[in-house]
């Protein structure tokens, strides 16, 4: 990767091998911001490129699976300083290409840099082989390398989501080739070839493009693992572009995460009425674990609404990522933009109110980028498609319920099952999550706010295949190899 002299255009190329590799043809990434300005330019990788940088892979793992652990934790932590000492160069690249306001880029820096750690931290014990002395004989469980990881990372959270699958992966002793997305590949290939230079050439290999580059990754009989973040309905395709070679999937995929909010809930908590306002805006509602639809109990309902929409008109300021009065900035994207209007215009045509929150900081600068004002929506039926999709941006529909076996059916009638949140005292809120399908419940919090990164985290149902984060998520790039010793080779009900 390279600077221009005026310290803004970055211009990204394929990194392949150790080395940055030049592509016929570049696309212009633009500011969400202000869409006439171009932040950077990122590579139409080829097809064959892809191939070549699964090659390298698959050959640099024939020794970098040889390399004892101590050392792969040593160059990760060399690489998570060099990332530190970096950060507000970053933060500013990411920024810029995404959207997100500058204290929401550094918490994404935080997020990425707490994971890394703890992987450092664990991955040694984790990986550690067992050795089981029984009545039989003795067993030894390792915990083996499975070989070339294809990561593939999406816009919203994108270094934070690359990072998740390249530490872990490099920590057991695989390669990876990462491909970020489109909509945000700047700071991701940065990141990544900042990790790249503490490791052999060819461990750590960056490509771009779209469908075509895609099925390659998906597809080569020499990629034995796929990473995935993003959408389930293009984790169909995945898992169809894969079914040839039978690969090993980690798929974190959407969700319609809800939030529930029982009678014990208390609507005066203003920090909790905060914390659930942020939890459905921040990054502009674009993150996966989001609580997208918010159920509130029919007892507190109206004095809830009356205290939602104070609390957001507190917090939410739409504005210029860089300035630090912002709290929401646009969304990434025009198409991902034109999809969430959509979503609010076809509520209100079916008779919902649209309630805009927040205050826009300056309306020239709204008027020119990809910005959407946040909605609350109101009058939903349970079954619109504001409530039941995700949308992915920022609006949230709030609906009342009479009580908790009609609120844990709504939960559960979704294919999704992410994240969910349940508020209200702790025994009442822990009783309702217990019955709900998701694979993280959150306890009067939501969203990042509750996230912890030494606990698995993944979805039930079509949120995802597999678990990241925690132990399983360093061992979820590993094969379970068992050597049998047995005391003696002779089966007692086999006759001489």
């Amino acid at each position: 990767m390279t600077i221009q002299a005026d310290q803004e255009t970055i211009i990204v190329e394929a990194f392949i091998n150790g080395q940055n590799v030049k592509s016929l043809s570049q696309v212009a990434k633009e500011n969400p911001t202000n869409p006439t300005e171009i932040v950077g330019y990122f590579p139409v990788t080829t097809k064959e490129q892809a191939v070549e940088a699964i090659e390298a892979a698959a050959g640099a793992f024939k020794t970098w699976k040889q390399t004892p652990i101590d050392e792969r934790i040593m160059m990760m932590r060399k690489a998570i300083e060099k990332i530190r000492a970096a950060e507000n160069e970053i933060v500013h690249l990411l920024s810029r290409e995404h959207g997100k306001p500058l204290y929401d880029a550094h918490g994404e820096i935080y997020v990425s840099l707490m994971w890394m750690e703890f992987a450092c931290n664990e991955a040694k014990s984790a990986l550690q082989e067992e050795i089981k002395e029984h009545e039989n004989g003795k067993t030894i469980l390792s915990y083996d390398p499975i070989g070339v990881v294809a990561a593939i990372s999406p816009w919203n959270y994108p270094i934070a989501l690359s990072t998740i699958k390249i530490a872990p992966a490099l920590l057991a002793g695989n390669t990876i080739v990462l491909k970020p997305s489109p909509y945000a590949p700047l700071a991701a290939a940065k990141v990544a070839e900042i990790i790249a230079s503490e490791f052999p050439a060819g461990v750590i290999n960056v490509v771009h493009g779209d469908a075509d580059v895609g099925v390659e990754l998906t597809s080569n009989p020499l990629v034995t693992k796929i990473a995935f973040t993003g959408g389930t309905a293009t984790a169909k395709h995945i898992i169809k572009a894969a079914s040839e070679t039978i690969k090993d999937m980690t798929l974190e995929l959407g969700g319609n995460d809800a939030a529930i909010f029982l009678e014990s809930f208390d609507v005066h908590d203003e920090r909790a009425m905060r914390r659930i306002v942020i939890s459905n805006f921040l990054t502009a509602g674009q993150i996966c674990m989001i609580a997208k639809r918010v159920y509130v109990h029919r007892s507190i309902y109206d004095e809830f609404v009356e205290k939602y929409i104070k609390a957001a008109n507190r917090w939410i300021r739409i504005g210029d990522p860089f300035d630090s009065n912002t709290t929401v900035g646009p969304v990434n994207n025009l198409k991902q933009k034109n999809y969430v209007l959509g979503l609010v215009e076809d509520a209100q045509k079916r008779g919902a109110k649209v309630i805009p929150l927040g205050q826009i900081l300056d309306q020239k600068l709204f008027d020119q980028g990809y910005y959407l004002q946040p909605t609350l929506v109101l009058g939903c039926d349970v079954h619109d498609p504001i409530v039941v999709e995700e949308q992915f941006g920022p609006t949230v529909p709030i609906l009342p319920f009479d009580d908790e076996e009609q609120v844990i059916n709504l939960h559960n009638e979704s294919i999704y099952g992410l994240t969910s949140s349940v508020w209200g005292k702790e025994e009442d809120a822990i009783s309702v999550a217990r019955q709900l399908e998701a694979g993280t419940t959150m306890i009067n919090t939501a969203a990042v706010q509750g996230l912890d990164v030494r606990f698995p985290f993944g979805g039930v149902k079509q949120s995802g295949i597999g678990r990241e984060y925690g132990v399983e998520g360093i061992r979820t790039y590993t094969e379970k190899h068992v050597i049998n010793v047995p005391k003696t080779q002779d089966l007692p009900y086999i006759p001489e």
